[in-house]
């Protein structure tokens, strides 16, 4: 007589989307696929990778938190692992709050893998004061349902420790551990000339009040093969449609702009998928910014990178990881990408990387989770099956006037008016029956004088969704 094969986990992992989930430009921008910003797909792809072994398998639930969805995922799901980057921000309470309320729900284990609170460089946690009660019932509902949370460096320790919460442990972020224990730099050249490919990358914020532009202006003149590698949904659009709904568009000092010089020499990319921003990246010298994950994306694909850091969720995942860093407020705005290279120890981010992947698996089998790279393949079948995928390119500047560019853009939006205009149909006959119904009622006698009224209301309130469907997107 044999044993019953053991059944396999399942995980349900909070992400964007599968990382075999492949979508059109157009589609993944409809979508919004990575919560509006690309960087969010690199952990959660990591983090599938890290998951997935020959006793669990991993799905993805979508960014979306729907609170109303506890019930299936108790009767689906083993465990729910939620890997956050800086969700104590303010403007992330209201999002915290509803995942909240979907954790309260939950029977099953849930596992955070490195959150982050966000406050400026000197570690000043004065401004999320407000919303201390938040995130203090968020950590609380997580420790009831595992042993520890997970975080990304020192001031989130700190900060979740002056709260009175004891079972938090620095792990960093799931990003870094794509490749298991061991990770390796190359440097192709002693130092950086102007024939050398360098990728830049930053935020609205570290342009708009920290200087980032004038140091992109600087290194663009300098170096001809500079590269501009945008992140958010609002820089994806204005390079795919030229237009973007975001006000924070209008930021002519984004290389995504289409004013801007970069963007009409078509030196800026954006990615979709973390495996195509990894591989494109391998040709490069050197890559620099603000964008944590942009450079990690570099890291990845064995670059060497520096992060100018504008805020304490940059600064502490460096110093954890000993990333080479600088602080934006205190680096020259004419400074050479040059100095930055030649400046750059990458002795502390290889030679402690195994110890840190060691503490990463601990937190994770302290938590139920199994890894890849000691409880299976390390990772072997997941990259075959990556490799086997047609992801779609870069999103690139819209510059071009070919047949083939207009094809595609037009085609996605002659499609999306179909389902539009099939929407249309459908909630205007549920008005008409819902109207008829009204009116034999009133006719016959039926129901209080205020139905017309009541009904004029209703088709004001299922009107506007009509119209909103019927405009065009943005």
């Amino acid at each position: 007589m044999t044993d019953e094969p053991t059944r396999q986990k399942r995980i349900l992992l909070r992400s964007g989307k599968s990382p075999f989930d492949v979508a059109s430009v157009e589609e993944s921008l409809h979508r919004d696929v990575f919560a509006t910003n690309a960087g969010n797909l690199i952990f959660s792809d990591a983090a599938q990778k890290i998951l997935t072994t020959p006793r669990a398998a991993v799905f993805s639930n979508g960014i979306r938190t729907d609170p109303s969805a506890a019930a299936r995922i108790n009767e689906e799901y083993d465990v729910f692992v939620v890997p956050l980057a800086n969700a104590f921000r303010p403007t992330f309470e209201r999002p915290l709050k509803r995942m909240t309320q979907l954790i309260k729900k939950l029977r099953i284990p849930v596992v955070v893998l490195g959150v982050g609170a966000q406050a400026d460089l000197k570690y000043d946690a004065s401004r999320l004061k407000p919303m201390e009660p938040t995130v203090k019932e968020f950590v609380t509902e997580v420790l009831d349902r595992s042993a520890s949370i997970g975080v990304r460096g020192e001031f989130t320790e700190q900060y979740l420790k002056g709260m009175g919460f004891r079972d938090v442990e620095v792990i960093g972020c799931p990003s870094m551990f794509m490749n298991g224990e061991t990770f390796t730099l190359e440097r192709k050249t002693e130092a950086l000339t102007a024939d050398s490919l360098i990728s830049v990358n930053g935020s609205h914020s570290a342009v708009r009040s920290h200087g980032l532009d004038a140091i992109i202006r600087q290194a663009h003149e300098r170096y001809p093969n500079l590269r501009f590698v945008g992140q958010n949904l609002l820089e994806a659009q204005l390079l795919h449609w030229r237009e973007t709904p975001n006000p924070l568009g209008a930021q002519t000092s984004m290389p995504t702009h289409p004013s801007h010089p970069m963007y009409r020499e078509g030196k800026v990319r954006l990615y979709i998928d973390p495996a195509t921003w990894i591989d494109e990246l391998r040709a490069f010298d050197f890559s620099f910014g603000s964008r944590i994950h942009g450079n990690i994306a570099a890291l990845l694909a064995g670059v060497p990178s520096t992060v100018l850091c504008s805020d304490s969720r940059t600064l502490e995942l460096c110093r954890y990881f000993g990333i080479p860093h600088r602080k934006i407020s205190e680096t020259p705005k004419n400074i050479d990408p040059a100095e930055l290279y030649e400046s750059a120890d990458f002795g502390e981010l290889v030679n402690g990387h195994k110890e840190r992947f060691l503490r990463f698996a601990g937190f994770m089998e302290k938590n139920g989770l199994e890894n890849t790279f000691h409880h299976g393949d390390s990772g072997k079948a997941f990259d075959a099956k990556m490799a086997k995928l047609a992801l779609p390119p870069a999103v690139r500047p819209w510059t071009e006037t070919d047949l083939d560019s207009l094809t595609s853009r037009f085609g996605w939006m002659r499609s999306r008016m179909d389902e539009l205009s099939s929407q249309n149909a459908l909630l205007r006959s549920q008005l008409d029956k819902s109207a008829r119904q009204v009116s034999i009622k009133v006719q016959a006698g039926e129901g209080p004088a205020a139905w017309p009224s009541a009904y004029r209301r209703a088709r004001r309130v299922v009107g506007r969704p009509v119209r909103r469907l019927l405009r065009p997107e943005q």
